[in-house]
């Protein structure tokens, strides 16, 4: 169900995560060869590398990876998930859901919610808001919650530097015996502020460069993490904070705009080492602490998504955190499994070489 806080602002109860899984491609490619190609120093380059997905892979594969990681974590079998839906810049087909292709695939039932979501880097947070509500409400027992991407940049421009693959999924339900953790109360802030966009028929998204930081990142997370500041939470409660990570250098910065140690931030942040990875971004983030966190403490995860918004969540940890986490291959056991490869191969592997 859900309950009003004294803000007015919905707290969700009765909402916790099962499980949890994340999936990163075994392909790297390094900045630095990027940055080869297009004479650009080292000092330049905003992360180490990045994860490729191979030809073979793209957003519905690898939502079906991190989820299949996910419901081992849950203990429940896939014929009891009663919502599936996948938020992602990059579904494999601009008419046909992704979210049938990854159901089957699991093997959920045909008797199933599901949707697939967009709202740039915020359609996975998007998911796991839509999810928690059919579970609070007892539409369903248990919904799959997952953002996967395979995202794009134009070459040379500086998302290509960053803009790399992954997914991460969460199986979201009522109270159980040892699950991982509690979403305790979710609040979204949003605008039409255009600093990143892509239209019909364009292979490539644009941005408003310098335009991406104050008045969209910056000014969304901030003002998403007030609403719960306006709730009664007081930052200095968590010990835990993820924020979507388009670089190494924005989660750092609207931390300390917020005054929150940046300890606290770089537990989570995954993007350094296989970049950014869209709608997976902030959930693989909360993989990567609940990978590490112990039974008591408490996260912040705010996401972002251009054009614009941010979704701010409360996650309590629990007991179940322990013995679950153990299940499936961690975060970090993810980003040692690579591969590394050159320029070429990169482009061949992210389809950017057309033949016809």
């Amino acid at each position: 169900m859900l309950i009003d806080g004294d803000g007015g602002l919905p707290r969700l109860k009765q909402v916790y995560i099962h499980g949890y899984g994340a999936y990163l491609p075994m392909l790297r490619i390094r900045a630095s060869e990027i940055g080869r190609v297009w004479g650009v120093g080292d000092s330049e380059l905003p992360v180490k590398e990045k994860a490729v997905n191979n030809f073979d892979e793209d957003a519905a594969t690898m939502a079906v990876e991190a989820a299949k990681y996910a419901l081992v974590r849950a203990g429940v079998s896939a014929s009891r998930i009663g919502a599936v839906y996948i938020g992602s810049e990059s579904h494999p087909y601009a008419v046909k859901p992704t979210g049938t292709i990854v159901a089957e695939a699991l093997g959920v039932s045909r008797r199933t919610l599901g949707a697939d979501l967009e709202f740039a880097c915020k359609a996975g947070s998007e998911a796991i808001q839509i999810v928690s509500g059919l579970v609070s409400s007892g539409m369903i027992e248990f919904g799959l919650a997952i953002g996967s991407d395979t995202a794009q940049g134009r070459p040379r421009d500086p998302l290509e530097y960053t803009a790399a693959a992954g997914a991460a999924a969460f199986v979201l339900g009522g109270k159980g015996d040892g699950v991982v953790g509690e979403i305790e109360a979710s609040v979204s802030y949003v605008s039409d502020t255009p600093d990143f966009w892509r239209r019909s028929h364009e292979r490539y998204p644009s941005h408003g460069h310098r335009f991406t930081a104050a008045p969209a990142y910056f000014h969304h997370i901030v003002s998403s993490v007030k609403l719960l500041q306006e709730e009664g939470y007081s930052l200095s409660d968590f010990n835990y904070v993820v924020f979507h990570q388009p670089n190494t250098k924005f989660p750092l910065v609207v931390a300390k705009m917020l005054g929150i140690p940046p300890d606290k931030v770089e537990q989570g942040m995954v993007c350094n080492v296989v970049g950014n990875t869209y709608a997976a971004s902030s959930l693989l983030g909360l993989c990567r602490v609940l990978d590490r966190a112990r039974p008591g403490e408490k996260v912040l995860v705010a996401s972002y998504g251009s054009g614009a918004g941010s979704d701010a969540f409360v996650v309590n940890v629990l007991d179940g955190v322990l013995e679950r986490r153990v299940r499936a291959p961690l975060v970090d056991d993810l980003i040692s499994r690579k591969k590394y490869v050159d320029y070429a191969v990169y482009l061949r592997a992210r389809n950017k070489i057309r033949l016809q």
